[in-house]
């Protein structure tokens, strides 16, 4: 029986881990990627437009 003590401990970490990949796996795309599409395309925006907003500043110096 000590076998089957020390497999345990294994086998539930391989089925959480496994549950965690589905997890990522299925909350990529669909309505989530949309969302998080919006944000990162509004944080790339927000940062453009605050370079493009010093640029002129450092080529008349």
């Amino acid at each position: 029986m000590d076998y089957v003590s020390a497999l345990v401990p294994p086998v539930v970490m391989a089925v959480f881990f496994i549950g965690l990949i589905v997890t990522i796996v299925r909350s990529q795309g669909g309505a989530n990627k949309a969302k998080e599409d919006g944000v990162v395309d509004a944080a790339l925006a927000r940062v453009e437009a605050a370079q493009q907003a010093s640029s002129p500043k450092d080529a008349g110096a």
